[in-house]
């Protein structure tokens, strides 16, 4: 979002920085909660941008329009994802705000995604934005974090069923981590079955673009045998129950252990084995 502070009004200053008595007393004289700046910033963009969650619900209260778009797309569903604040993006959800965003510039799951806040992602997955959501060029949310190097978020789009192997451009996430060489990205993938033998446009597989000698190599390398059964077992389930009903297995009648290994919640293999 630009820099409009100069164009904002008394409304927009009191939401944007959390005077919820000053905004309560000009919403009482009559001022429009939709006023908008000349880039349609409104003043729940700045409440939800600074995370006044009580401004935000006040505002909201008041008739705020949880949709409005800035001129370049954002939401204040959006602006929350983009700085974490997850008490806003929970507010929103439940008075309605989309959470696929209103434009492919506007994903807030992407934007959550880009900018590291892997809180965010659930409330969004919960509410129907889809983990595997594709935009020009960004690709799925996976690419943007992985792009970006948020390795807590990639777990949590994974364990949430996020698909490891789609590819934009031609590069899988698999790719990417390949390309940074960062051996946590790589081994988190693996662990998720990203499949080594993809290759990009350019004919390459991950191998080709990882420096040499470095540890994510060696994890390639090694990642080129059969992987242990448990874990070809652990894949093949979650590919059966599909990502809409991963959350269903803690309702399942196993094991908390094997439960959580399933979702990806804990590695502890030894109490798994007979």
């Amino acid at each position: 979002m630009s820099d409009v502070e100069s164009d904002w009004s008394p409304i927009h200053d009191a939401a944007f920085n959390g005077c919820v008595l000053a905004l309560k007393r000009l919403i009482a004289q009559g001022t429009c909660v939709n006023l908008n700046t000349l880039d349609q910033v409104s003043p729940l963009h700045g409440a939800c941008l600074q995370g006044h969650v009580a401004c935000a619900k006040l505002l909201i209260e008041n008739g705020a329009n949880v949709n409005s778009p800035t001129v370049d797309g954002q939401t204040p569903l959006s602006e929350a994802c983009a700085r974490g604040h997850v008490t806003c993006v929970l507010l929103l959800l439940q008075q309605g705000a989309t959470p696929l965003g209103t434009s492919q510039s506007s994903s807030p799951i992407h934007r959550a995604a880009a900018k590291g806040h892997p809180e965010c992602i659930e409330p969004l997955i919960q509410y129907g934005a889809d983990v595997d959501q594709c935009i020009d060029q960004l690709g799925s949310p996976l690419h943007a974090a992985c792009s970006n190097q948020h390795l807590s978020t990639m777990s949590k789009l994974l364990q949430l069923g996020a698909s490891v192997n789609n590819s934009v451009s031609g590069d899988s996430p698999l790719h990417i981590a390949a390309r940074l060489s960062s051996p946590e990205l790589v081994s988190v993938l693996l662990d998720h079955g990203a499949n080594c033998s993809l290759r990009n446009l350019e004919g390459k597989q991950p191998l080709d673009l990882v420096s040499p000698n470095s540890l994510a190599e060696r994890l390639l390398r090694e990642a080129g045998g059969v992987p242990p059964l448990m874990q070809l077992c652990r894949l093949d389930i979650r590919k059966t129950v599909g990502k809409q009903r991963l959350g269903g297995i803690h309702h399942l009648h196993l094991p908390t252990e094997l439960k959580q290994y399933l979702l990806y919640q804990s590695d502890r293999k030894e109490n798994l084995m007979p």
